[in-house]
């Protein structure tokens, strides 16, 4: 598989705490992204390796109803990509949600943001594994053990990769968004003939409650707007290209994820809520059981595509905490451009092998995992529409929207139980870093203003010398002038190198 190292490049400041999973692909450096390739890149931010499991789950959860969860999300998105898309339009920025927080509410709440996608990272990461063993289990033939394995293999050399600054090119990255779209394609045409109106019904077995529960764990499958924002700097022009790719891309994942809803549950019946690999169980329906190996092949690559990618961006987001005061400074070290964060990717190695023990041991499933980590990234989201709400023009169809979005967000929210716990807990932890790190401190480590000189008396100014200059203002509220909102930079993560958003 084609990897790129990690290497030095032009000097640029480390990327500052950003909210986002990692950012899709950006294009070369002097190039702009057009309407086609801004699309593919979008639609491969939001489709990711959970779609081969989050059908299952749900209908597990909400049986036929699960439906109307999937239909209700995506109706959720589009006021979220809209409000994303408006503002990456009025603030282009590699540093995406995080900016927008930052500008809102603060260089706190922007590391806070931060916390919450360090925190879920472990648990993320280790469902994506688990994906790819469960496919590759039942292709072989192995049980929970098998699929452990696999996991914890998978697992192991992303993590090897990344201690070597190993990333996956940008190409490689969009192959394989490509390939997750065809597959989802190719299962719901296989599936389509399959249907039978019998297994709608009973289309609401459990209540108008399990279609809350199913909307939790679904929402693991509709994130990734925010790191698309990333992108929005990589515009000619974003105000008119951002609107036009952000309503393609909407109904790109909107035909795939309905079709796949309506398809599982039509196709399969009660089976959709016991299999482990739905879309092998709807390719198999008309190819046979040489889905199997392909599906299984397909998942790997997958997993192994995301785990790599999201621990390189979490590695370097905990360095940037670090490096910011919002994390233990030790895990600053290896931050910098060219650099490997080995101690923060340390950190999140101990996290994954925490969190795979005990999914390993059966006291977790595949479903608690995603439905811990829709819950931080449910957070990430609602912070985002705050801050929208914050800087966009008030009172607009689009600001009415966000404050619809913003509470269909908070319902998932409450929604996810004790799981709930999480964001306050990672907000707790960050706050404590802040403020301890601001009382380390000395009081004098401030710079002591110097006594000046006396002036010499000005001589008098004649007419002929015209109007004296005023004195420019040297210091920010000077009257007349107009104070700069003060910004941080924030970059991308996660970036490939040699991508503008990781200054490389």
């Amino acid at each position: 598989m084609t990897v790129q190292r990690a290497h030095s490049a032009s000097a640029a400041p480390p990327p500052s705490p950003s909210s986002d999973p990692p950012a899709p692909p950006a294009p070369p450096s002097g190039r702009r992204l057009t309407l086609g390739g801004g699309t593919a890149l979008y639609v491969g931010a939001v489709l990711g390796p959970g779609v081969l499991a989050l059908p299952a789950l749900a209908a597990a959860a909400a049986g036929p109803a699960s439906i109307l969860a999937w239909a209700a999300l995506l109706a959720t998105c589009v006021p979220v990509a809209a409000c994303f898309a408006a503002l990456g339009a009025r603030f282009p920025d590699g540093g995406g949600v995080a900016t927008y927080v930052h500008r809102a509410f603060g260089p706190r709440a922007a590391a806070t943001v931060g916390w919450w996608f360090y925190g879920s990272v472990p648990v993320g990461v280790v469902a994506g594994a688990w994906i790819g063993g469960q496919y590759t289990a039942a292709a072989v033939g192995w049980d929970r053990t098998g699929a452990a394995a696999v996991a914890a293999l998978l697992l192991a050399a992303a993590i090897a990769a990344n201690s070597q600054g190993l990333h996956l090119s940008s190409r490689i990255q969009l192959l394989l968004a490509g390939l997750l779209a065809v597959l989802l394609l190719a299962a719901v045409i296989a599936a389509a003939p399959h249907l039978r109106t019998a297994h709608f019904t009973p289309f609401l077995p459990d209540g108008w409650h399990s279609v809350g529960s199913a909307a939790g764990v679904l929402f693991f499958g509709f994130v990734g707007w925010e790191a698309a924002s990333h992108l929005s700097a990589e515009f000619a022009d974003p105000r008119r290209d951002l609107p036009r790719v952000t309503t393609l891309t909407l109904i790109v994942v909107g035909v795939l994820y309905l079709g796949l809803a309506v398809t599982t549950i039509g196709a399969l019946g009660p089976g959709a809520a016991t299999t482990e690999t739905p879309l092998t169980a709807l390719l198999t329906l008309s190819v046979g059981d040489a889905a199997r190996p392909v599906a299984a092949v397909v998942a790997l690559f997958l997993s192994f595509g995301a785990v790599n990618t999201y621990l390189a961006g979490a590695a370097r987001l905990g360095a940037a905490l670090a490096r910011d005061g919002a994390a233990p400074r030790w895990l600053a070290r290896g931050g910098a451009p060219g650099e490997v964060p080995r101690r923060s990717l340390a950190v999140l190695a101990v996290g994954c092998a925490l969190v795979g023990a005990v999914t390993a041991t059966g006291a977790a499933g595949l479903d608690r995992l995603m439905r811990a980590t829709s819950t931080c990234l449910a957070a990430v989201t609602l912070a985002g529409l705050l801050a929208a709400l914050t800087l966009l023009p008030r009172r607009t169809p689009l600001w009415w929207a966000a404050i619809g979005s913003a509470a269909v967000t908070s319902t998932v929210l409450i929604l996810s139980g004790p799981l709930l716990l999480i964001p306050p807990a990672l907000a707790v932890v960050a706050f404590c870093f802040h403020t301890f790190q601001a009382r380390r401190k000395p009081e004098d480590s401030r710079t002591p203003q110097t006594p000046q000189a006396p002036q010499r008396p000005r001589a008098p100014q004649t007419a002929a010398e015209g109007p004296e200059a005023p004195d420019a203002p040297d210091a920010p509220g000077f009257p007349g002038q107009e104070r700069e909102e003060p910004r941080m930079t924030l970059s991308s993560p996660s970036a490939p190198p040699n991508s503008p958003t990781n200054g490389g």
